[in-house]
């Protein structure tokens, strides 16, 4: 069809200009846009008998084959065609006659194209004059100013044309079951549903069929209807929201709570998507949301226990278990109820967050997707992304961009998110004017071709009308969709901030606004929908649910932080009869040789594919190790992978360009030469009844990427899941989430993660921005007490510790770092900084025998020689060994020096330390200057070490030479 539409553009636009006079007599080729040729087009498709004759010529003509100029005829002592007719139904003109005709068919074809026009400005534009603020200040777009396509001066109407008669086009539903409408009813129609309390943005959406999706909904005649019992259900709804904030406001006025005054309608917006969403299916909902309304939400949407919520306003409560918890506007929850709407199950999972506010979004995202991956919901029709934004954190974070845009990309979709903003028409303190550059603070959507409705929130029904059209669309289409909340804050920043300093106006107009609770009792009350008995009953029922739950808060005297974990993992934390955490040893991560072996060849043999000969010379030479029984580093990562895979845990990894390898080293997903999007993944084609490996390169996004990854590694812990940086530094623009959930997110909300980090790091000619991944940056976030030596058990140590990090120098302790991660009794993040010459580095090899059954990790790497005639031991890690061991070949002190690698970085390894350094009892103090520099790079770490060293192990002498930051 779109071939078809570009000639008859193209036809029309030649014939224009070959045949000036003709088409001067012809006047509806005059003025025509290529949008009204295409809206003729598509009324032509739909019934060619709804166009004019000559247009019906014209396109079957081009259809057929006519070349361009070719394809008009005019039609001869034509008679005058009723485009539109004056109130009585007759013709507007009656005239006949072929000069006549003529005359009256361009006045009549000129009118019913300006009348299409107008419809068309209205769908397009109508928002910007939409009736949206609730304080009726200004415009939610920041421009006061109509727009003159929506003026009748501008298509040359007139007051004497309002009552003529329009036949309505296609593309259009406000007729209902009529055909025509006159002008003043048209109009009429068009305010009501485009510059109500309802604006929508649709026409930017490229798909003719979805704008129709969207037209149909919001034009369609009593689409907005409402009975008597969903809106008594609204009403209900209302009054929990309301009364919730009041009664926190009376019984904690001095606590920051982040309140939901001003957008109360928030609750029953959420309520009626789940409601709706759940009806058609979905059962699972991950809400991501700032802290405004977050206390409201967990109790009114979520259903968390009241006397959980009251307990948490106590600062005098101390946790029961691990972990320091976090402020009660953080928290996140799960829980599973009933709808008994819907009388169907559903599942509610609200997602702890910092106070980087849209931060969470992608972990949402990848929370979701990990959902959808183990129900087998490829297409998201089971589990939904909720989230929630302010205005201000919309249009100005990044991160909102960064997750959005990977919404449609295969191995990051989740079938849509809806996303609800709460436009506070101001950010902390920051006029809209002044923070952000958009019309709307919701545009960045567009980039998407997401659907945008701005809607009053002080307008109940018209907000329960676009929650029913965001439900759906996202149900029907698997897109996101975006609802634009305009509201105001009734309160500051937070309960104790002063808004009057920067918002006077604003906030003198507030004082005089009474809330959505009073507004809408008082138009049901109108109508008589409702009585002001039932209005104080419902009031009563839930004061005194919630006087209840207050009474029960003050019984209790601790704070269970696993109460408020967002998605629990059943039975996979083995506990005694107290429920606490048992320890069990992580047995040893070897695996039988025949399973090294299978997984080695099928990794290294010719695919079913035509593959680059490049690719040929990798695969000859990877078959050539595994005939001598050895791997590389691609090779040990992907013995580590197909292993676990064949153990049944799923295996992803992510990142950009992981599929080959930033150092082209992994070429996990092969091209076929000759067939475009023809690929062979061997670690995916192991043994049918294997786990599945996702692995995907991301969009070039590192912030966005990393969270989602955080996200689908926490919703089970079955699943190795790995970001990998295209180098090391690169991490640094996704800080936010290293910093405030994955270093952090166990002790504030006993939220475990196995997520694997993988950072190229090495000082190896490719720049400052391309060497070191920032090393001391981990260590210094590590959980160490530099005043204790930790010498417990291993699986202890690693217990204890917020996350692990390891700077590994073998094929083989790569293989067994990365399976220790699912085989632990628990999961903590990992940090491999990975390396660049390694890779091919001939020494840098293992045996198949330092995999097979019975071996496990080495923390620690120990010097094979003598210890007796050892006169220093130097400790390193990294790929700084090789240098060492090549420079100590040079010198002939391979008897003499001796070379230890630290492998595991954190929880640092003291007791195998000590055994090392018992071994060489007369090794000699190594004296560096460079030792001064080493300690200040490694902050605690090596500050810990010397005093481990020098303080609990003085018999010993040591030298420690450990150039992480130097040489990496």
């Amino acid at each position: 069809m779109y071939a078809a539409r570009t000639n008859i553009i193209k036809s029309l636009k030649l014939y224009r200009v070959a045949t000036k006079s003709t088409a001067a007599a012809e006047p509806f080729l005059n003025g025509s846009s290529s949008n009204y040729v295409d809206e003729m087009y598509e009324s032509w498709k739909s019934d060619p008998s709804s166009v004019h004759k000559s247009w019906q010529i014209f396109f079957s003509r081009t259809e057929g084959g006519a070349q361009p100029g070719e394809a008009h005829t005019s039609v001869p002592n034509m008679p005058v065609y009723p485009v539109f007719s004056g109130p009585s139904g007759t013709p507007a003109s009656a005239a006949t006659g072929t000069a006549a005709a003529s005359g009256n068919i361009s006045h009549a074809i000129n009118k019913h194209h300006n009348f299409q026009r107008l419809l068309r400005s209205y769908q397009a534009s109508g928002h910007h004059i939409a009736k949206l603020d609730p304080l009726g200040i200004g415009s939610a777009d920041l421009d006061d100013t109509v727009p003159p396509t929506l003026t009748l001066e501008y298509y040359n109407f007139t007051k004497q044309d309002m009552d003529l008669e329009f036949q309505l086009p296609k593309y259009t539903f406000l007729g209902g079951n009529e055909t025509k409408l006159t002008l003043r009813e048209t109009i009429k129609r068009l305010e009501q549903t485009y510059c109500g309390s309802i604006g929508v943005e649709f026409m930017h959406i490229d798909n003719p069929a979805a704008r129709e999706y969207i037209r149909k909904w919001i034009e369609k005649p009593g689409s907005r209807a409402m009975t008597t019992e969903e809106k008594r259900i609204l009403l209900a709804r209302l009054v929990r929201s309301t009364r919730f904030e009041e009664f926190l406001a009376r019984k904690w006025p001095s606590e920051k709570r982040f309140g939901l005054e001003g957008c109360e309608v928030l609750i029953p917006a959420m309520k009626q998507i789940i409601d709706v969403a759940n009806a058609k299916g979905v059962d699972k909902f991950v809400i991501g949301m700032p802290h405004r309304g977050r206390l409201n939400v967990l109790a009114n949407v979520c259903r968390k226990e009241l006397y959980k919520l009251f307990n948490q306003f106590d600062p005098d409560m101390a946790p029961e278990d691990e972990g320091s918890g976090d402020v009660k506007y953080h928290l996140g929850m799960f829980h599973r109820r009933i709808n008994h709407l819907t009388d169907k199950e559903v599942e509610l999972s609200v997602v702890a967050n910092p106070s980087h506010l849209e931060a969470v979004n992608p972990v949402v995202c990848g929370k979701v997707r990990a959902s959808q991956f183990f129900d087998e919901d490829p297409k998201g029709e089971r589990t939904m992304a909720i989230l929630l934004h302010g205005d201000a954190a919309y249009s100005g974070q990044g991160i909102v961009y960064e997750t959005m845009h990977l919404s449609d990309l295969p191995n990051y979709t989740t079938g849509g998110t809806i996303h609800l903003v709460v436009n506070n028409q101001v950010g902390f303190t920051t006029d809209p004017r002044f923070s952000r550059s958009s019309p709307y603070c919701t545009d960045v959507a567009k980039v998407v071709s997401a659907p945008i409705m701005h809607v009053n929130a002080d307008d109940p029904e018209a907000v329960m009308h676009v929650c029913n059209i965001a439900a759906n669309w996202r149900c029907d289409w698997g897109k996101d969709v975006v609802l634009d909340l305009v509201c105001y804050r009734r309160n500051g920043h937070n309960e104790a901030d002063e808004p009057s300093f920067t918002q006077p106006l604003m906030y003198k107009r507030i004082r005089d606004t009474p809330n959505v609770l009073k507004k809408y009792s008082q138009q049901l009350l109108s109508e008589g929908s409702v009585t002001q008995a039932d209005i104080d009953e419902e009031l009563k029922n839930f004061d005194d649910i919630l006087n209840k739950a207050y009474q029960d808060s003050q019984e209790l005297r601790t704070v269970k932080l696993a109460d408020w974990l967002d998605s629990p993992w059943g039975n996979f934390f083995e506990c005694d009869e107290n429920r606490v955490p048992l320890y069990r040893p992580t047995p040893p991560t070897g695996v039988s040789e025949s399973d090294v072996t299978k997984v080695a060849e099928k990794f290294s043999a010719n695919p079913p594919i035509k593959v680059h000969p490049g690719i040929q010379r990798i695969l000859k030479a990877r078959r050539a190790m595994v005939e001598a029984k050895t791997a590389d580093w691609a090779l040990g990562e992907a013995l580590a992978f197909g292993t676990l895979l064949m153990e049944g845990y799923h295996v992803r990894l992510s990142g950009q360009d992981v599929e080959r390898g930033t150092f082209s080293h992994r070429h996990h997903v092969l091209h076929d030469q000759d067939v475009d999007g023809k690929t062979y993944n061997a670690l995916q084609n192991l043994s049918s009844t294997q786990q599945k490996y996702s692995v995907s390169n991301s969009s070039l996004s590192e912030f966005g990427v990393l969270g989602f990854e955080l996200g689908f590694s926490q919703h089970n812990p079955n699943s190795l899941v790995i970001w990998e940086a295209q180098f090391g530094d690169f991490f640094n623009t996704a800080q936010p989430i290293v910093d405030q959930f994955i270093s952090s997110g166990q002790d504030k909300w006993i939220r475990q993660s196995g997520l694997v980090m993988l950072l190229p790091h090495g000082f190896e000619g490719m720049g400052p921005e391309h060497s070191s991944a920032r090393m001391e940056r981990f260590l210094q976030m590590c959980n160490d007490n530099e005043d204790v030596i930790n010498m417990d058990l291993i699986d202890e140590q690693l217990a204890d510790a917020n996350w692990l990090i390891c700077n590994v120098t073998t094929p083989a302790n790569m293989f067994h770092v990365l399976r220790r991660q699912m085989h632990m009794k628990f999961r903590k993040p990992l940090v491999i900084f990975t390396p660049k010459s390694l890779l091919r580095h001939p020494k840098a090899r293992s045996s198949f025998d330092e995999m097979v059954t019975g071996t496990t990790f080495q923390r620690v790497i120990p010097e094979q020689g003598s210890p007796k005639n050892v006169k220093k031991t130097i400790f390193c890690t990294g790929k700084v060994y090789y240098d060492l061991v090549e420079e100590r070949e040079k010198r002939g002190l391979n008897d003499e020096v001796a070379i230890t690698r630290i492998e595991q970085l954190h929880p640092f390894p003291y007791d195998v330390i000590e055994e090392e350094v018992k071994r060489f009892p007369n090794s000699q103090v190594f004296n560096d200057r460079k030792l001064e520099k080493v300690c200040r790079e490694l902050q605690v770490v090596n500050t810990k070490y010397i005093k481990f060293v020098n303080n609990s192990m003085s018999e010993y002498t040591v030298s420690l030479l450990s150039r992480l930051q130097v040489t990496g």
